[in-house]
């Protein structure tokens, strides 16, 4: 979501270590009857690798808008264009024995480019106690990224870089009106809507490569996927301290493939209706309880509905299902019995038929095990003083396959912890904030005999308004300089020289060190 309007005119200029420059131009004019909103944006940053990233993007949007909340529209222009080089996760065991620094890389040619230009339009109108609504869209995008996570396990010679393209064009509608009355002396509000979605992904390709240049096709797609959905929903009031919304959702799914493997080509359709519930009691001083539970469902990539070979071994390969179902469900408290605090507890499952997964290294979908998983929630937000806020949170969750196998039963990369603490502070012209996330450890493979560590990180914030117009701001990312990891796998790979059977071991990503950022200001 946007603002329409803009107070003033905004500059902002930051820069900081690592190559970080990030220029921010924003404002407003009255256009017409209407509003004009325009922004540009423009970032490069290096990173603390050994071989800078290099990463450039420009982002933009341009807005016109007419009207308000109730009745008017907005057409909204946004592009955002970016290309990099890529220090990706790299074996531990490189690092133990030095061949690496701790901010080194393997395969100096990983990195990509990507763009995405988007046009949409938004309208509402309201009429008495009723509310209409339109959006609509059309997006170009296109992702060109080189990787290579097994250096040379499969080709110890050009090594396992690859290649992935996705070039498409999106086009999609949504409708839907709003209404309140009265039934049997009780309040309803009611909801009818419709929403479509045209996905025609002119080429969907896999290549296996040796820096940057393509030595072979694995596989070449261009798919049409359509989908389509009718909603309703309707709330009812039934008594002062009782409410319920009811709803129903259907689902229709078309996947075209065309493959450069014919028997990998085809069409597939799915339908689904999913049936939604919430009851809320209360409030009883200023707190309810309240209660979710639902279906749902994920889709499947559409090459995993068509496919009847392996693409790099051309065995024969199971076909997955199309749309898996999912059902969930809420149990929570939110109160504000305390003066200036707002407090939610809550207790959650959710159950995946399958957990489905797309293997882009080796261009096909694997039928994962039905999951299962439970968690609890608490956060808190407490503002003892006007210029004073302090918040907590915490979720645990317990992610676990449902099926009997041998090889465990643990969900890998699955986290089991996450915790985040804040404070921020605002007098007269100073600011100032500290913030804690921390992520529990996780298993790796399913018998949870090889896990990750936990991580925390602080970040912290001061700035100083100079004036009415200008303010510098000071941020200070990883406090304490933490040696912690934001990504660990565990699987095999080969590193020059190593036995070709390869090495199974962690791969890991670590997280930046201390890295301070300075910028300005300039609202006129």
């Amino acid at each position: 979501s946007y603002l329409n309007v803009l107070e003033q005119p905004l500059l902002k200029l930051e820069g900081g270590e690592n190559g970080y420059r990030r220029g921010l131009f924003a404002s407003s004019s009255r256009v017409g009857s209407g509003d004009l909103l325009y922004a540009f944006e423009a970032l490069h940053n290096d990173g603390p690798w050994d071989r800078g990233d290099d990463f450039r993007k420009l982002n933009g949007i341009l807005r016109y808008s007419r009207g308000d909340v109730r009745s008017g529209y907005d057409v909204t222009f946004m592009g955002y264009d970016a290309e990099w080089l890529s220090t990706d996760q790299v074996p531990l065991r490189a690092i133990t024995d030095g061949s690496i620094g701790r901010y080194g890389l393997i395969d100096p040619s990983d990195g990509g480019q990507s763009h995405r230009y988007s046009l949409s339009f938004a309208g509402q109108r309201s009429r008495g106690s009723s509310l209409s609504r339109v959006e609509a869209y059309a997006i170009d995008s296109r992702l060109d990224l080189f990787s290579n996570f097994t250096y040379f396990l499969d080709d110890p010679v050009n090594g396992d870089q690859f290649e992935q393209v996705d070039d498409r064009r999106v086009f999609g509608l949504e409708a839907s009106r709003q209404w309140a009355f009265a039934w049997q002396g009780r309040e309803v509000e009611s909801r009818v809507g419709l929403t479509g979605r045209h996905d025609d992904i002119g080429d969907v390709s896999l290549y296996h490569t040796t820096a940057r240049r393509r030595l072979e096709s694995v596989r070449a797609d261009a798919v049409q996927q359509t989908s389509g959905a009718l909603y309703a929903q309707a709330g009812v009031q039934w008594t002062p301290w009782l409410r319920t919304t009811a709803g129903l959702r259907g689902d229709a799914y078309r996947f075209d493939v065309e493959s450069i493997e014919p028997r990998n080509s085809g069409v597939e359709t799915a339908t689904l209706l999913s049936p939604k519930l919430t009851a809320v009691l209360g409030p009883w001083r200023r707190s309810e309880l309240y209660l979710n539970f639902g279906t749902g469902f994920h889709s499947n990539d559409a090459r995993g509905a068509t496919i009847t070979v392996d693409p790099v071994s051309g065995e024969p390969a199971e076909r997955v299902d199309p749309l898996v179902r999912s059902k969930g469900g809420e149990l929570g408290l939110r109160t504000l019995a305390l003066p200036g605090t707002h407090a939610t507890v809550a207790l959650w499952g959710l159950d995946i038929d399958s957990e489905l997964l797309f293997v882009g290294d080796a261009g096909n979908t694997e039928a994962g095990r039905p999951s299962r998983r439970v968690g609890v929630e608490l956060a808190v937000d407490v503002s003892p003083r006007p210029w004073l806020t302090l918040d907590a949170s915490y979720a645990y969750s317990r992610g676990r396959f449902r099926d009997d196998d041998s090889v465990g039963d643990r969900i890998p990369g699955a986290v089991e912890g996450v915790a985040a603490a804040g404070i921020a502070a605002r007098s007269g012209r100073c600011l100032g904030g500290v913030r804690l996330r921390r992520f529990g450890g996780r298993p790796l493979i399913e018998d949870d005999s090889v896990r990750s560590d936990s991580s925390t990180l602080v970040t912290a914030q001061a700035g100083y308004r100079l004036g009415k117009r200008w303010q510098v701001k000071l941020d200070v990312f990883n406090l304490f300089d933490a040696k912690v990891t934001d990504i660990d796998y565990f699987y095999r790979s080969r590193l020059r020289g190593e036995d070709e059977a390869g090495v199974e071991d962690i791969h890991t990503h670590p997280v930046e060190p201390r890295t301070l950022r300075v910028g300005v200001t300039a609202a006129f």
